[in-house]
């Protein structure tokens, strides 16, 4: 789940609640939506491989 930030940037946040603090994690954060994009299908991918 990627939200934009007031400053312009785009963070990547965890597409789960963490059961624990009931917030998403904070999987990163990015200057550009590609590039959050890009980190994205990263990390789906690792979580799959």
């Amino acid at each position: 789940m990627i939200r934009k930030l007031k400053t312009g940037q785009y963070r990547l946040y965890s597409r789960k609640k963490d059961a624990k603090t009931g917030k998403r994690k904070n999987l990163g954060t990015f200057t550009t939506r590609n590039a959050a994009e890009a980190h994205e299908k990263a990390v789906q991918y690792f979580k799959h491989h």
